[in-house]
C-alpha cells in the first residue's frame, strides 16, 4: 500500500507555494519598487499575488479507496471521448477520455489509480488553446505511463495557450497512491486520460471532473487478478 501524505494541510499548503514562489517573488519586488516611485499602483502586485494564491490552490480532496476505481487526474470539462490506439505505453486499443481545464479551475494533477510509474515521455510542441480540437496532436505533452496488477493506464499533461510550463515530480519506479499528486500545469490547459476498453466508463461528455475524487471508470473484475 502507498500512504498519500498529500491530503493534510501543511502537505497542501507546501505543493502551492512550491508552484508559486517564483510569481510571488517577481509581485513583491514590483511591490517594493512600486512603494518608492508609485505608491498608488501597489495594489496591482498585491491583487496579482492573491490570484496567484488562488490559482495553484491545492484543496483537499475525499479520494475514494476501491482499488478498481479509476479517478480523474485532473480538474475540469470533459470535452472528448473517443477509442484510440495508445502507441506510447498501452500498445493497443484504449478509451481516451479529454479534459479542458480554464484559467479557474485546479491545475493539481492527481494519479488516477494506486501503481507504478513504467513509463516516462516529454514531446515539445506548440501551444494553441487546449479546447481546440487538434491541440493534442500538436501541443507539448508529458505522458505518465502506470502499471498496476495486469493493467495500464497513460495520463498525458498538456499545454494551452496560456499554459506552457508542464510540472511532473515522477520518475519510471515511483509508487503512486490512487489520487497522489504527481505534476501541475501551469495557467489553463489540457489533461487525457487513456483507459482499457474493457473499462465501464461512468461519465460522458460534458460532465465536470475533480482530480483525485471523480469517477471515470470502473476497471473489470478479471484484471484484477
Amino acid at each position: 500500500m502507498v500512504f498519500n501524505n498529500e491530503n493534510n494541510f501543511s502537505g497542501r499548503v507546501a505543493i502551492t507555494l512550491k508552484l508559486a514562489w517564483p510569481f510571488l517573488l517577481i509581485l513583491f519586488g514590483l511591490l517594493v519598487v512600486f512603494y518608492f516611485i508609485a505608491p498608488t499602483l501597489m495594489p496591482l502586485p498585491a491583487l496579482l499575488a492573491v490570484f496567484i494564491i488562488y490559482f495553484f490552490r491545492n484543496p483537499r480532496r475525499n479520494i475514494p479507496t476501491a482499488e478498481n476505481l479509476i479517478l480523474s487526474p485532473a480538474d475540469g470539462v470533459i470535452v472528448g471521448i473517443d477509442e484510440v490506439y495508445e502507441e506510447n505505453f498501452i500498445k493497443g486499443k484504449a478509451i481516451r477520455v479529454y479534459i479542458f481545464l480554464s484559467i479557474f479551475n485546479v491545475h493539481i494533477n492527481r494519479s488516477p489509480l494506486q501503481g507504478e510509474v513504467r513509463y516516462r515521455y516529454y514531446r515539445a510542441g506548440r501551444f494553441i488553446p487546449a479546447f481546440k480540437s487538434h491541440a493534442s496532436e500538436i501541443n507539448e505533452k508529458n505522458y505518465i505511463g502506470i502499471k498496476s496488477n495486469s493493467y495500464k493506464l497513460v495520463v498525458c499533461q498538456i499545454t494551452g495557450f496560456i499554459a506552457r510550463r508542464i510540472k511532473c515530480w515522477v520518475t519510471e519506479g515511483k509508487k503512486l497512491a490512487s489520487g497522489e499528486i504527481f505534476g501541475a500545469i501551469k495557467f489553463g490547459s489540457g489533461a487525457e486520460l487513456f483507459i482499457p476498453m474493457e473499462s465501464e466508463l461512468v461519465v460522458k461528455k460534458g460532465d465536470r471532473v475533480r482530480a483525485g475524487e471523480t469517477v471515470i471508470g470502473i476497471l473489470p473484475p478479471d484484471e484484477l487478478n
